[in-house]
C-alpha cells in the first residue's frame, strides 16, 4: 500500500518540482519533501492564509469552495489544492515547469489522496 510520504516523494520528485506539502486547515504542516532548503512552517501558515482568502473568493462570486489555485511568481509556481476535508498540499515549481500533468493527476486523484489522511 501506498503511503502518504510515498505520495509526496512522488510528486516532489517530478521534473520541475522542489517541494511539496501537506498542510492542515489550520496552516500546520502535516508532511513535506523538499529537494533543497524549504521552510515548511512558514510555507503552511502562507498558504492556509491564501487558501481561506481564496474560499472567501469563490463564495462571493458564486463559484464555491476553492479546489484549486495556481500562483505564478517571478521566481516559481506554487500550486495549491485541497484534498480531505480541510487539507491542503501545496507543491512548489520552477518557473518553466510544466505543471499541467501535476494538475491533471490532482483533478483525478484527489478522492484517493484524501484517504491516505
Amino acid at each position: 500500500m501506498t503511503g502518504l510520504g510515498d505520495v509526496l516523494r512522488s510528486i516532489a520528485g517530478r521534473d520541475g518540482v522542489t517541494a511539496a506539502l501537506l498542510l492542515s486547515a489550520d496552516g500546520l504542516p502535516i508532511e513535506h519533501r523538499a529537494r533543497g532548503p524549504f521552510d515548511p512552517e512558514t510555507v503552511a501558515a502562507l498558504a492556509a492564509t491564501l487558501a481561506q482568502y481564496g474560499n472567501r473568493f469563490g463564495l462571493s462570486v458564486q463559484r464555491g469552495d476553492l479546489r484549486t489555485a495556481v500562483f505564478e511568481f517571478a521566481s516559481g509556481m506554487v500550486v495549491l489544492a485541497q484534498v480531505g476535508t480541510g487539507d491542503w498540499l501545496a507543491v512548489l515549481a520552477v518557473p518553466d515547469a510544466d505543471i499541467g500533468p501535476l494538475l491533471s493527476d490532482l483533478r483525478h486523484h484527489r478522492p484517493a489522496l484524501a484517504t491516505l489522511l
